[in-house]
């Protein structure tokens, strides 16, 4: 009888040894999306955070790229705690699991904070940035962000092209008897904003305000489901862990 439970219990060992490899095979899959992702974000996307009054986004983004690193680390670390049987070793795996998943959880609450001040935010920091930060000495980042808004979300303005009227750059002399920067054509060429028809800018498509709100929203849900998925493989990982500690104790004492 006892021989027989013995070789359940090692049979029971390799099941889930076998379940821990594949949970740990997706689980560093899931952490190099993470990382992606929270790169993606900062390089790709960067040129957009000048704009925005807060760092919270951009925060959470690194909050990503730590703790998709960390994942992949800490799925190397899994591999070897796999194949060595080595209570120690599971038992700081699953408080690195532990730590990741806190992690992704204060990542998480950062976006869902974010998401629901974005449009209050956006609606009085980004006329303030296009009325008396754009074309400033010294406002060179933000200047080359409005301008990279503007071309590539086709939009200008904040609600309308209107809106560059009340701009202390354009009253200034600097603007060269320009309407609009030359950011807002549609095609750019210099001076171009001195001509404001809706044939030469972008003035019937509407203002960067709406576009803007879409794209940081959309973003966010893509950051937050990313971090759900690896979020829930952590929590069966875990459990894998914990079932996998405990047949090991009892099979060795």
């Amino acid at each position: 009888m006892a021989h027989f439970k013995t070789e359940q219990d090692d049979w029971l060992i390799v099941y889930l040894k076998y379940l821990l490899f594949v949970f740990n095979f997706f689980f560093w899959v899931g952490g190099a999306a993470v990382l992606a992702v929270g790169v993606w974000t900062l390089v790709e996307k960067s040129g957009y955070l000048s704009v925005l009054a807060s760092s919270t986004f951009a925060t959470s983004a690194y909050i990503l790229i730590f703790a998709g690193a960390l994942v992949m680390a800490t799925g190397f670390l899994g591999f070897g705690t796999i194949l060595r049987e080595q209570k120690g070793c599971l038992s700081t795996y699953f408080c690195l699991l532990l730590v990741i998943f806190l992690v992704e959880l204060v990542a998480g609450v950062l976006a869902h904070v974010y998401y629901q001040r974005l449009s209050d935010e956006l609606k009085q920091h980004l006329n303030q940035t296009l009325t008396k930060n754009y074309g400033q000495p010294g406002a060179t980042q933000i200047t080359a962000s409005v301008d990279r808004l503007q071309q590539d979300f086709k939009c200008c303005g904040s609600n309308s092209s209107a809106d560059w009227q009340r701009s202390t750059y354009i009253l200034s002399r600097e603007a060269e008897g320009r309407w609009v920067p030359d950011s807002c054509c549609k095609t750019v060429v210099v001076r171009c904003g001195r001509r404001a028809h809706p044939s030469n800018i972008y003035k019937v498509e509407g203002g960067c305000l709406t576009k803007l709100e879409q794209f940081l929203a959309d973003h966010l849900l893509l950051m937050g489901a990313v971090g759900i998925g690896v979020a829930c493989l952590q929590i069966c990982g875990m459990v894998l862990t914990c079932c996998l500690h405990r047949r090991l104790q009892r099979h060795f004492y």
